[in-house]
């Protein structure tokens, strides 16, 4: 079948750039969130996984969000942090599936970031970005 809007397809490294962006905020804002308001909805949940320090793993996971955010807004190491962002959507997207009580999230929401940041390792950075294909 032809393609309805061929022209289009000329701009089609700014997919990746789209999608690389608004994760990237939501992942900051996320990470942000895990030293502010839901810190002790954090705490809790990593208590309940048994996780010790609970506080040390949660203000380790928010800087890891923190900054592999940053690297997907700026376009640097974009696969290798959208792999650990895979790793730890898809651990997330396991939690909230088995043990709704632990997450407040939405497991949709979970599945959607995990969708996007398995797309970005995939294509990669796209346009604007520090990572060159080779």
């Amino acid at each position: 079948m032809l393609n309805p809007f061929p022209d289009l397809l000329s701009y089609s490294l700014l997919a990746p750039l789209i999608l690389r962006l608004v994760i990237g905020i939501i992942f900051i804002d996320l990470g942000l969130l895990k030293f502010r308001s839901e810190k002790e909805r954090w705490l809790a949940s990593f208590e309940a996984l048994q996780l010790r320090p609970a506080d040390f793993f949660v203000y380790l996971y928010g800087f890891l969000q923190v900054a592999g955010g940053i690297l997907l807004l700026i376009g640097l190491w974009t696969q290798v942090a959208a792999l650990a962002f895979v790793i730890f959507t898809g651990i997330e997207l396991y939690i909230e599936w088995s043990a709704r009580e632990v997450l407040k999230r939405d497991i949709v929401f979970y599945l959607l970031i995990f969708a996007i940041s398995l797309s970005l390792l995939f294509t990669g950075a796209g346009a604007y970005a520090f990572d060159i294909p080779l």
